[in-house]
């Protein structure tokens, strides 16, 4: 087993506080670090090293013309998900970022949106062990209705850190 990397650190510090706090002190910790995960208060529901659900509500401030979440809060609360996970993963001296992502906006969205991704064991194998290299991460995002508003494949990369 290798060792935990910071942000699953901070993960499981978290989860070792009383339960009514748990979510809330995660939620803090991940919006003060990623600043527009803040911004529009992306919130995090479940966070392991296989798998994340992350939650964006349908408030004003990441509304559309239409009143439904914008597309890039659609994109933002897939990239969160996916990104997050991977983050469980990455060991510290390697820095992870998105290599691409590609969006397909098929429903309108109903309210909130929920997004839930997940890796193989053999995925996280390959990000433990490779220096660098790049993994497809499979994202779901679905609305309150339980419908799938858009089709999201996001692919991250992991570097070794500029010294």
């Amino acid at each position: 087993m290798t060792k935990p990397n910071r942000l699953a650190k901070v993960v499981a510090k978290t989860m070792a506080l009383p339960a009514f706090l748990r979510l809330p002190a995660l939620n803090f910790a991940l919006r003060t670090t990623v600043k527009l995960v803040g911004t529009c208060k992306v919130e995090v529901i479940k966070l392991t090293n296989r798998e994340s659900v992350f939650k964006l509500d349908n408030r004003k401030k990441v509304q559309n013309h239409i009143g439904t979440v914008h597309a890039a809060g659609m994109a933002l609360v897939a990239e969160t998900a996916t990104g997050m996970v991977v983050g469980m993963n990455v060991p510290d001296d390697k820095i992870p970022v998105i290599k691409s992502m590609n969006i397909n906006y098929v429903k309108r969205a109903v309210g909130a949106l929920t997004a839930k991704a997940h890796l193989t064991d053999e995925q996280i194998e390959n990000i433990l062990n490779t220096e660098k290299g790049e993994v497809e991460v499979a994202v779901t995002v679905t609305d309150e209705e339980g419908k799938e508003p858009i089709g999201a494949q996001m692919v991250w990369a992991w570097t070794p850190k500029r010294r």
